[in-house]
């Protein structure tokens, strides 16, 4: 794990997004095609605000949540209404989107067709993804039901999440999916994420199951 310290999370945002862009571009210099993950939540949105106008070839970038709450996309709690909002707007407009939502069907009774949409675009070129003071990443939460299949290896692209108490079901793409990403970025902000990812290191993935990803990983990480 490569950890990057930035002096505020305006700084984090910019500079984040330049790494991105660069990585991008990379890949698009040697394929016809990028998959860009990111993550729902509120801290990436400043990372979006920067990424979006980047002058990019965004026609030849697929993008794909690495969760999704399961509501429709004009619910307040949907992570596709947030990256509509911010990501896939000015230049980034062009990017084309892998939907995790499909209407009047269950997440279990979704994912394999989902997963179906997916699989052709794999593996991951360039991944961001957020981290809970739980130390959950993706949906994938500590000791949650079904977590054990979500970490295994031979896991399938998208699980189901069922959190007891949660206001909604939720879909994950597996852990097997995320850590295969050829570049994997973590942002993370708050004294108290930064001991939680420093924890993470030493303990399992089904107490952390952020430590599943975290090899080779680039945590990025502004105090507030």
């Amino acid at each position: 794990m490569k950890f990057v310290e930035y002096a505020d999370s305006e700084m984090l945002a910019i500079d984040l997004a330049n790494v991105l862009v660069g990585e991008l571009g990379a890949v698009l210099r040697h394929q016809d095609r990028a998959l860009l993950v990111v993550p729902g939540g509120s801290t990436p949105g400043p990372i979006f605000d920067s990424l979006c106008a980047a002058n990019l070839d965004w026609g030849r970038v697929d993008v794909l949540l690495s969760d999704e709450r399961w509501r429709p996309e004009e619910h307040v709690r949907s992570n596709t209404r947030l990256i509509r909002e911010r990501l896939l707007v000015g230049r980034a407009a062009a990017a084309n989107l892998l939907p995790l939502y499909m209407k009047d069907r269950t997440p279990a009774e979704a994912a394999p067709q989902l997963a179906g949409r997916i699989a052709g675009h794999l593996p991951i070129s360039v991944m961001l993804l957020g981290m809970g003071a739980d130390m959950h990443t993706a949906s994938l939460f500590p000791r949650a039901p079904g977590l054990e299949a979500a970490l295994d290896p031979q896991a399938a692209i998208l699980v189901p999440v069922e959190m007891p108490d949660a206001p909604e079901p939720r879909i994950s793409l597996s852990a097997a999916v995320l850590n295969g990403a050829m570049s994997k970025h973590i942002v993370i902000t708050g004294m108290a994420k930064r001991r939680a990812i420093e924890a993470a290191r030493g303990l399992h993935p089904l107490e952390a199951p952020v430590a599943a990803i975290l090899s080779d990983a680039t945590v990025h990480w502004a105090e507030g």
